[in-house]
């Protein structure tokens, strides 16, 4: 029989970052106080998502408005990636990508910390954009998930197929 294991993947729900954007578009067009100032919340490709406003501030206040969704849904805030408000005539433009696999370098930032930190016999593999523990004993495997949930990767981290 194989050993016990679980992947780490760092993946987002399209569907709930879908009903997020739709919510934050809505409340944008109906609050009092971005009223006039043309501010706009639209996807751009299947991972990005463009945001338009007047002024930098009704941006900003925008972009929490988007956020703030997005948390009510569940989704980390380490899966959005915000860029820097632009100028673009009269208005300001500002592009958010969606972070989705975890990267190679990160994924070898994890592993090591797993060799490191994490109980003896723990083995993690790094396959695609993903990263598979596993270990003789599931009680070991709790720990790598408990050793992961407290250290700080700059990315959003589920654990699955966990066996």
């Amino acid at each position: 029989m194989a050993d016990p294991s679980f992947d780490v993947v760092s993946k987002v729900d399209h569907q709930e970052v879908d009903n997020a954007l739709n919510q934050a578009a809505k409340e944008l067009s109906q609050r009092f106080d971005f009223r006039g100032t043309n501010a706009t919340i639209t996807w751009a490709g299947e991972t990005a998502v463009n945001l338009q406003a007047d002024t930098e501030e009704r941006l900003a206040a925008a972009l929490d408005v988007f956020k703030e969704k997005l948390v009510r849904r569940g989704i980390s805030m380490k899966a959005i990636d915000a860029g820097e408000p632009q100028p673009s005539g009269r208005v300001f433009k500002l592009s958010a990508q969606l972070v989705q696999g975890i990267a190679s370098d990160k994924a070898k930032e994890i592993a090591k910390h797993l060799r490191d930190q994490g109980p003896k016999g723990v083995q993690a593999q790094i396959q695609g954009d993903q990263l598979r523990v596993s270990a003789k004993k599931k009680d070991d495997l709790q720990a790598v998930i408990a050793l992961l949930k407290a250290g700080d990767f700059g990315i959003a981290l589920q654990f699955t197929n966990y066996r």
